[in-house]
């Protein structure tokens, strides 16, 4: 008999671990948008020398939730304070496990007084469904594109852009017609679209000032075309999946930490309720580092670069382990700028005579979906793990966001071990290889300067 749920699937394996490290996922896809539309380096300069459209619209749930215990639902399980939060604007929600571990994050817009869309991952969507059996609400899932539709019709409720760059706003008035209200960060607006009003949100992702919007997924290719037309002779640059990933190093965003919730019996009617095929149960865990105690892969909201997010204004789960913790001695969330001599014997292996080490791809070097390297120091102890790894065109650098021991200074070089212990694990991205330690300067996260100088203080700034 097959296994029903995600507790079962624990239960057989009986090691969680060695479950999640050999898993056959493979790495996180970004699905249905092309790799590349010129090629990745040309889009991903366009973010900080021109304009660029991202399209958000298929690797992401939309979890629409609506009624008169929506608010409640949020406020009882996220980090965030809900007591401000006003109608047309968004945040970063962050929930957490009863034990304090991050479940993951998402952007959570407040469409009307009882309506909202949370915008993620599966794990917080999964999360939030489960929780909100609970509450007087409506819920109903968008879940993301396939990975590999096989030529299978993709549709969704709605498609979703971000204009981003310098010249951003130049075309968001032209598609506009006219003036767009610069609305505050993270305030929703509205803007015309080849004559469709359609939403908007304040957004920097990329660094400069632009805005995410979205509408209805049946005018999904002439939005998408008229906002190119528009930004022609702006230099827009339409980006493709290879670059998309790149942009979360510049800015500093840890996308993919592992969900706290494979422990503690409070949550096994939880892991009873998530199925064998979710998530959860298929998730790849990789690199070097490896602890038989899956807890040591769990994250509290400090070490992401959270912190500012924990309000103790109301109950949430996991307030109390939350409030337990001094965030002064955790590790904090930097960047890891990779030695050239060090990525370029990377980058040399598939062709060079010698030991051959884990591949590393450009731009996006991840081979797992929550990615684990140790960082150690000259005495080789462990000090932080390296959890997001790729090349960055705009910086001419190979660059990793990691999470770190307070008393690393920056300017400190430190050492990622690249590739896995023992030949690496039985994961479909994974080859037999050598393990190799990079050096690696600790660098401010945001990398990026022009994301340092411009992002709202709380927003994928610098925590280091």
């Amino acid at each position: 008999m097959s296994a029903r749920n995600l507790q079962d699937v624990l239960d057989r394996a009986g090691d969680t671990v060695d479950l999640l490290r050999n898993a056959q996922l493979g790495a996180y896809i970004y699905p249905v948008v092309p790799s590349e539309f010129s090629n990745f380096r040309r889009e991903v300069r366009a973010w900080q020398r021109t304009a660029v459209l991202f399209d958000q619209t298929h690797h992401m749930v939309n979890l629409w939730v609506s009624g008169s215990g929506a608010l409640q639902l949020f406020t009882d399980t996220g980090i965030n304070s809900t007591a401000n939060f006003p109608v047309d604007s968004a945040k970063q929600f962050v929930p957490v496990a009863p034990g304090g571990g991050v479940i993951g994050d998402g952007i959570l817009f407040r469409l009307a007084e009882d309506r909202f869309v949370f915008v993620g991952r599966a794990p917080v969507a999964n999360w939030l469904t489960f929780q909100g059996q609970g509450y007087d609400v409506d819920i109903r899932r968008d879940e993301r594109s396939p990975s590999r539709p096989y030529g299978r019709e993709v549709t969704r409720d709605v498609w979703r852009f971000q204009i981003q760059g310098p010249r951003a706003w130049e075309v968001i008035e032209k598609v506009n017609g006219g003036p767009v209200e610069k609305v505050k960060f993270f305030r929703m607006g509205h803007m015309n679209v080849g004559g469709v009003e359609v939403r908007t949100l304040r957004h920097g992702m990329a660094g400069a000032p632009g805005l995410e919007i979205w509408g209805p997924y049946e005018s999904y290719g002439a939005v998408r075309e008229t906002i190119l037309e528009a930004g022609r002779e702006f230099g827009i640059e339409p980006a493709g999946a290879r670059a998309y990933s790149c942009n979360t190093l510049e800015s500093g965003w840890i996308p993919s930490p592992l969900p706290a919730i494979y422990t503690g019996d409070e949550l096994k009617a939880y892991r009873e309720w998530l199925g064998a095929d979710s998530y959860e149960a298929n998730n790849a865990v990789a690199g070097s580092f490896v602890s038989a105690d899956v807890e040591d892969y769990y994250t509290n909201p400090w070490e992401l670069g959270y912190g500012g997010f924990v309000k103790f204004d109301h109950d949430f789960i996991g307030r109390s382990a939350l409030e337990r913790i001094e965030p002064a001695a955790e590790r904090r969330k930097v960047t890891l700028a990779w030695n050239v001599e060090d990525v370029s014997t990377l980058l040399a292996s598939p062709v060079a005579d010698g030991p051959e080490y884990q591949f590393f791809d450009l731009p996006n070097a991840n081979f797992g979906s929550s990615n684990f390297d140790s960082v150690v120091d000259a005495d080789d102890n462990v000090v932080g793990l390296s959890m997001f790894t790729g090349y960055s065109a705009n910086e001419r650098k190979a660059l990793s966001l990691a999470t770190i021991d307070p008393g690393v200074p920056l300017g400190a070089e430190v050492r990622v071990v690249w590739g896995e212990p023992d030949g690496g694990s039985r994961k479909t991205t994974v080859e037999p290889h050598e393990q190799f330690a990079v050096r690696a300067v600790v660098s401010p996260a945001p990398y990026s300067e022009m994301a340092r100088e411009d992002y709202r203080p709380g927003w994928r700034t610098a925590t280091s």
